[in-house]
Formats: structure tokens, sequence, C-alpha cells
């Protein structure tokens, strides 16, 4: 369950980064996350680098589970998104060298489809029109917004408003 029953909580809402100018792809919207150290799950890793990016108290943490392993042609990495909840607000903090701004995003805001949009991309001369979010006045796109349409689809998520 994403929201809790009392009146007065805040609706379930996702954290994203922007990335720092001093990574790859800086500026944009990014997953936390990075690179499976030997001897880590896939789980190991994404706490670890949400606490290493945001400083994520890992105390409350409860690991959901595994969205769909997404090849990445760009950068030659398999992602293996990994979903985890906690029922209280943690207070987190950009790693400076990699993350620019934290965003929380209420789920609800990605459900509304005026946040849908679709933008053309071009790489190594051939354009394409690529979906993705437009929230807070910045797009998320790419493997980002595959990932986050594939957890709002388990949500329900059909692109239409919901009921």
């Amino acid at each position: 369950m994403l929201s809790s029953e009392k009146k007065n909580s805040p609706p379930a809402h996702l954290v994203l980064t922007v990335r720092s100018d001093n990574v790859r792809h800086g500026g944009q919207f990014s997953l936390l996350g990075g690179v499976v150290e030997p001897g880590e799950t896939f789980e190991q890793a994404a706490l670890r680098e949400a606490h290493e990016e945001i400083a994520l108290p890992l105390e409350g943490v409860r690991l959901l589970g595994g969205l769909t392993p997404l090849d990445i042609p760009v950068s030659g990495f398999r992602l293996h998104p990994i979903v985890a909840v906690t029922l209280r607000r943690p207070v987190l903090t950009p790693a400076d060298a990699e993350v620019a701004h934290i965003l929380e995003i209420g789920i609800d805001q990605l459900l509304d489809p005026a946040t849908l949009v679709c933008t053309a991309r071009e790489r190594d001369g051939v354009r394409y029109q690529v979906p993705g979010f437009h929230v807070g006045g910045r797009e998320i796109w790419g493997a980002t917004a595959m990932v986050l349409a594939e957890f709002l689809a388990l949500l329900g998520w059909t692109g239409e408003k919901m009921p």
C-alpha cells in the first residue's frame, strides 16, 4: 500500500533527482542508483546508492520488489529498478558531486494525463518521438520515464484519468 490511512498524511510520492553537472547526463531527471558492487544484490546496491546520493536513512525502508530490467543502449547498462517505500517522510540531502536537486513528485501528479508529453529527440542523425512526463517545468524522458510508466501501470494507470 502506498498511502497511509491517516487522514492528515501527505499523498504518496516518488523521489527523483536532477543529476549534477559533474556526472554524465548532467541536468537530467534520474532515478536513484548506480553500479552493483561485487558481492551485492540489486536490492543492496539500490539501498546503498540511495543512501550515498540523497542520504536516505535506511531504517524503516521496506523493499517491495523489482520492476522489469531495462537495457539502455546509450550507456550499455542494464537497469534493474527496485521499488521501496518508507511510511515516514525522511530528511534527504543531495550528494554534491552527483545530485543537483532532489525532487519529490506526487504519484497523483504523475497519474494526471496532462503530464504526458511526446517530444522529438535526435540520436545518431535519426529523429525519434519520445514519450515522457512534464513535471515541475521539466521533462522526464528516456529510461527514467519508462520505469515510471511501468510503475504507474502496476497502479492501474492507463494514461487516462483514473476514477
